[in-house]
């Protein structure tokens, strides 16, 4: 069942990246900057502590 799930979601993301590759770049473009920013607000809270 896992197999299954996994071969799904990579046949969704390859669909979507043919389909509409502009919105695939901004997804992937948001979720690189919410890392970022969460990295950047975990970094600037334990420079805080020292």
């Amino acid at each position: 069942m896992r197999k299954l799930l996994i071969l799904v979601a990579v046949a969704l993301g390859i669909f979507l990246v043919v389909t509409a590759p502009d919105a695939a770049a901004n997804s992937v473009s948001n979720v690189g900057t919410i890392l970022y920013d969460a990295a950047r607000s975990v970094s600037t809270f334990v420079t805080s502590l020292i």
